[in-house]
């Protein structure tokens, strides 16, 4: 109970003056050389030739099959595109980049030691945090602002971002992504996932840019109108868990998908949960599901818009 009431202060602190996020454990590249933007846009989802030095752009990195590898943010300071991704990427993300970099001028650099990375939620602002790269971004269904500064510097800046904003907690923030819909790494976002799946089309996914990996698969499923599940939002009275599977109300015996996240919402003031269910079954004018573990079901799970 009493995390619960800290969290739910915390909460209304962000809401009411803003707050922000440490990220400095994210994975992060620097890639440069002549052939940056043209060796980085034939390997990712995105048009990386809009890509700006004030904005991060998201853009996911698929397999051939057209299979998630990773969600990136890119921006363009100076000479050099700027990479980020979630930190269980750092390796595997790094070789599937660097396996296709072969005639292209361009070099592929972790600097993930070397920089520390906040993330400001509105109505926090970079002003008056003088002296840092900051850039627009969106990372929890808003707008916000990113301050990328050496490592060294960390301290500091949490110390003066703290003097004037809420510091999210680890809790709270999964609660606050999952309230927004938004899909993270190891729980809506796998290897098998394909980024229409999550929604990612609408965020991360250019369909005029030119030829990349994967490219002819997200194609395809963009001509067939539709993928065989989508992510989808959950609200309940009751306590929801990852790992539930998700039945109809009218055939309980059927499974339809399955909660991938949950948490209490503090928004919306109730249970919320991320989850996949089969194509077409939410699309049925049905606005409930059954949610079922081991220990016992929760009735009247109520399907939510995608925020």
């Amino acid at each position: 109970m009493a995390e619960h009431e800290s969290l739910a202060a915390a909460y209304a602190q962000v809401r009411d003056r803003g707050g922000f996020l440490d990220l400095s454990a994210r994975a992060k590249w620097r890639l440069s050389g002549p052939d940056r933007i043209r060796y980085l846009n034939g390997q990712v989802t995105n048009d990386i030739r809009r890509v700006r030095p004030d904005a991060a752009l998201a853009a996911c990195v698929t397999t051939a099959k057209g299979k998630l590898s990773g969600l990136i943010f890119v921006s363009a300071p100076a000479d050099f595109l700027q990479i980020d991704t979630d930190p269980e990427l750092r390796e595997p993300l790094a070789a599937r980049l660097e396996r296709y970099i072969i005639a292209d001028d361009a070099t592929l650099e972790d600097i993930t030691d070397d920089e520390c990375l906040f993330h400001l939620l509105p109505p926090a602002v970079p002003d008056g945090i003088a002296g840092f790269q900051s850039r627009a971004a969106t990372r929890l269904g808003c707008s916000g602002f990113d301050i990328i500064a050496p490592q060294g510097e960390h301290g500091r800046l949490l110390d003066a971002l703290a003097a004037r904003y809420t510091l999210i907690p680890d809790a709270l923030a999964e609660s606050m992504r999952i309230e927004a819909g938004i899909p993270r790494w190891g729980a809506e976002l796998t290897e098998e996932t394909l980024p229409p799946e999550a929604g990612l089309d609408q965020t991360a996914i250019d369909y005029h840019k030119g030829c990349y990996i994967g490219q002819e698969v997200i194609s395809r499923i963009k001509s067939a109108g539709h993928v065989n599940r989508n992510l989808t939002a959950f609200i309940a009275s009751a306590p929801l868990a990852p790992g539930m599977t998700l039945h109809p109300t009218e055939d309980p015996a059927r499974t339809v998908g399955e909660i991938t996240s949950a948490a209490w919402s503090f928004g919306l003031e109730t249970w919320a949960a991320l989850g996949y269910l089969k194509r077409g079954f939410a699309h049925a004018g049905r606005t409930t599901v059954i949610a079922r573990s081991p220990g016992g079901e929760v009735d009247g799970v109520q399907i939510r818009d995608q925020p």
